[in-house]
């Protein structure tokens, strides 16, 4: 079954008297499940692919399904349930919250839920830190970590709310080479035993070895695609 449908999804932007064609008409499926790895250089559309993916940004035209549902068509509210509630996101930057401890940061996203008690969301917090490794480090805040733990703990935070799908935009740029091989392989583990889509962009051909499947965008197309 497909989880992500795009049909011929474009995406414009103005740049002063100019347009720029971030996306020239992407068609794509993405069974669930999937493990797959968007490369391609820089400006290429992979960002772009993935905040329309995301529910972030929107198509100027084309159609986008998640789990069946077309996303033009659902409300404010259910746009934002969505990505709540189905949609995890891993960003390069991390994007934690500094004011908060490792703890808060991860528990955030299922207060927001309003779904759950706090003993609930405490202990499913605690036991998820735990599984990536940082179970003795509940209590830091972002600024206290190195680039890998806050990577875990942006990882953590994705997971929490059981998303059915995990979009990572380059989460290994700004890692060394040995902790963003521990950090894919964090989610290929959780692929393999989950089975959560996982979404992930890079231009680090040394990311490929941990996908099911390659697609590589180039100028806002698809230039190929090979399965592994």
């Amino acid at each position: 079954m497909n989880i992500i449908e795009l049909n011929n999804v474009t995406k414009n932007y103005p740049l002063g008297n100019t347009t720029v064609h971030a996306l020239r008409g992407i068609d794509l499926n993405i069974s669930k499940g999937d493990l797959v790895s968007i490369i391609g250089p820089s400006g290429s559309g992979k960002t772009t692919l993935l905040n329309i993916i995301g529910c972030i940004d929107t198509p100027t035209s084309g159609s986008v399904k998640i789990e069946q549902q077309d996303i033009s068509t659902l409300s404010d509210k259910k746009t934002t349930d969505l990505r709540l509630f189905k949609i995890g996101f891993i960003f390069q930057t991390f994007n934690l919250i500094p004011v908060l401890n490792v703890l808060e940061n991860v528990e955030f996203p299922l207060l927001l839920m309003k779904k759950h008690s706090k003993d609930e969301i405490r202990n499913k917090s605690i036991k998820l830190l735990s599984e990536v490794g940082l179970q003795d480090h509940i209590n830091h805040k972002p600024a206290e970590l190195s680039g890998g733990q806050r990577q875990r703990v942006a990882i953590a935070r994705a997971l929490i709310t059981e998303p059915s799908i995990i979009l990572a935009d380059e989460p290994t740029a700004n890692l060394d080479s040995k902790t963003g091989e521990q950090i894919l392989n964090i989610m290929k583990e959780i692929n393999s035993k989950e089975h959560t889509t996982f979404i992930f962009s890079t231009h680090d051909h040394d990311v490929l070895k941990y996908a099911k499947r390659i697609i590589k965008i180039k100028d806002g197309v698809i230039d190929g695609e090979e399965n592994q």
